[in-house]
């Protein structure tokens, strides 16, 4: 059984139009006209238990909107959703005991105070005894590497350390279900992946479900086979990562470091040349980056051999990032 079942979901705000000027703002005051804005519409899916899925799109797209409906922080539009058994936006005490909702640029941590004096605010609003407390914040701080961090005030920690004990305070009741909106915005990259390793150790540990939005492809491809992406408040795509990689990228990144000969030409002269061979993406100084069909990879190669004066060439598939950025310049998956 599904432990998120979406069915059909759509949100749609009435936004105030206000014309410019004193008699904009009149008009505005005593008679407001409205159109509607369609934050999320139609959007379908399920998701089974421990599963780890991403949620990606552009900004304004339509997924925190998603997940706050999905938490219950507002009601949508028309639409079914169920999680964890229960309808969101009800907030069952037994569904707010299931769910967490970890949000990247906001804190719920006390900033005067230690973390330990917040997840104890957190134990006593879930009901957990003082034995059970410390026996899941002794595991949590193993896993995040947060040991005698939790006894400073929140204010002295670094954004890395901060972030993790957001983490962790959101986890003390151990939820069924992580709703994670940007978990590792403006973390270093080594907080990143220290963080990308707890969640994939928790999911492995615990079972439980993570539906994920990041900018970061690189918490995407760590932890997700499944990904789903809206646009325009649509879900253009729901499926296998690597299977949107095949389906949306028949092309190949070639790369080709130039001799001094090839080298000699205008920078315009050596592109308006290197165009003929695939899609350029960079030229800088000596080193090519270029975008060629698999179809037409060996013919574009042999041309380039035979043509430039080349040091270096390699064939690799392309950023996941370019891929994911290209599906959302279309607007939607072929």
């Amino acid at each position: 059984m599904s432990i998120i079942s979406v069915h059909h979901l759509s949100k749609t705000y009435p936004v105030a139009v206000k014309q410019p000027g004193l008699q904009g703002t009149l008009r505005h005051l005593f008679k407001r006209t409205y159109h509607n804005v369609h934050a999320v519409q139609d959007v379908s899916f399920t998701i089974e238990p421990g599963e780890v899925v991403g949620f990606l799109g552009p900004n304004g797209a339509g997924k925190t909107t998603t997940l706050k409906m999905l938490t219950g922080l507002i009601h949508p539009s028309t639409g079914d959703i169920q999680v964890a058994g229960h309808v969101p936006y009800q907030r069952d005490r037994s569904f707010l005991q299931s769910i967490t909702l970890v949000m990247g640029q906001k804190q719920q941590l006390i900033w005067d105070l230690p973390a330990m004096d917040s997840l104890r605010i957190n134990a006593a609003v879930y009901g957990i005894e003082e034995r059970e407390f410390r026996h899941r914040v002794g595991e949590l701080v193993d896993m995040l590497s947060l040991e005698s961090k939790l006894t400073q005030p929140v204010r002295k920690l670094s954004l890395g350390e901060r972030m993790k004990a957001e983490v962790l305070a959101a986890l003390v009741h151990r939820p069924q279900v992580l709703f994670l909106d940007e978990p590792t915005l403006g973390l270093d990259v080594n907080a990143q992946v220290s963080v990308r390793n707890f969640l994939r150790e928790y999911n492995q540990r615990y079972g439980a479900t993570i539906l994920l939005t990041s900018h970061y492809m690189a918490d995407i491809t760590a932890l997700c086979q499944r990904v789903m992406l809206i646009y325009a408040g649509r879900l253009i795509y729901d499926g296998g990562l690597e299977n949107l990689l095949e389906k949306f990228a028949p092309y190949r990144e070639v790369t080709v470091e130039l001799g001094e000969q090839s080298a000699s030409l205008s920078p315009q002269s050596l592109s308006d040349r290197l165009r003929s061979y695939g899609e350029l993406e960079t030229v800088e100084g000596c080193i090519a980056r270029f975008m060629v069909h698999r179809d037409q990879l060996p013919t574009a190669i042999a041309r380039l051999l035979a043509d430039l004066d080349v040091i270096d060439l390699t064939v690799t598939d392309p950023p996941v990032e370019d891929v994911i950025g290209r599906v959302f310049q279309q607007g939607h998956v072929t």
